[in-house]
């Protein structure tokens, strides 16, 4: 299955009526409504009775929506059975611990999709590493099921366990192990380095995406509606880079028909790595 194209995820507690009626007018690619920090323990069931209406309405402009389900068993499992549906399309799954975490997890989706007549798979994941003990499974996490479309580290509560400040210098060892994790497996690495949770100063925001971008990071997730157009601005192609990169391709496609492997380019040469660079910058434009 291939990765999709998300470049911002915002986050919106499932219960927030006021914050669920606008979220589909903010323009992120995904709208997570979250089952998990948001929501306190006495209202867990309320915020479950809330998502079939909820789905509804923020994926009415065309994202795809997302539920953050709660870690423990005795929670997850009527979250899944609260969140699987035909409106939401994604599950993110908090504090994964490792291979066989996810696959468990899958199996629980699998009978809620058979039981409600929805293909197999039709409910994907997006995995967050937030413990140390999980860091050496990344590689097995992001490989462990076809449905894991995304990877994340979870960069406030691995801070917190690391007894760090969140940052450049504390999360990017483990935000580079996150990028080639899910690049190895095919699937979206998901974050940036930098502090997720203030959106007080958006420019120094900007920066940490800019650099992050550079990194591999494929998409990113926010908590404040001021952030999605910064994010899918960093995250996604520009028109100018669109135009370039279709182009590009043209103009090598033109010197294979002719025998050539590889042809200049607008002062530069290009071969075949270069192309496919262009080519998935083409599969992210939006």
């Amino acid at each position: 299955m291939a990765a999709p194209n998300w470049r911002s995820l915002l986050f919106v507690p499932a219960t927030a009526e006021k914050f669920v009626a606008r979220a589909h007018t903010r323009g992120a690619d995904v709208i997570i409504l979250d089952l998990e920090d948001s929501i306190p323990p006495d209202g867990k069931e309320a915020a479950r009775a809330a998502l079939p209406a909820a789905a509804k309405q923020v994926g009415q402009a065309g994202a795809d929506v997302c539920v953050r389900i709660n870690r423990p068993l005795e929670m997850s499992v009527p979250d899944i059975a609260a969140a699987v549906m035909p409106e939401v399309s994604v599950l993110m799954l908090p504090k994964v611990m490792g291979a066989e975490h996810v696959r468990l997890l899958s199996e629980v989706v699998a009978v809620r999709e058979a039981a409600l007549g929805l293909p197999i798979g039709h409910t994907r994941f997006i995995g967050v590493v937030e413990t140390p003990q999980a860091l050496p499974n990344l590689v097995a996490i992001a490989g462990a099921d076809p449905r894991m479309a995304g990877l994340g580290v979870g960069s406030e509560d691995l801070s917190t366990e690391l007894e760090a400040v969140p940052g450049a210098d504390s999360l990017y060892v483990f935000g580079m192990m996150c990028v080639a994790a899910a690049r190895g497996a095919g699937i979206l690495p998901m974050g940036s380095i930098g502090a997720f949770a203030d959106f007080s100063d958006l420019e120094a925001y900007r920066q940490s995406l800019r650099r992050s971008r550079r990194l591999g990071f494929g998409c990113a997730s926010c908590i404040h509606p001021a952030q999605v157009p910064i994010i899918n601005e960093e995250y996604g192609p520009s028109p100018v880079e669109v135009d370039r990169a279709r182009r590009l391709i043209a103009a090598f496609d033109e010197a294979l028909s002719l025998g050539q492997g590889a042809v200049a380019f607008e002062g530069a040469m290009i071969d075949l790595p270069v192309v496919e660079r262009a080519r998935r910058l083409l599969a992210r434009a939006r």
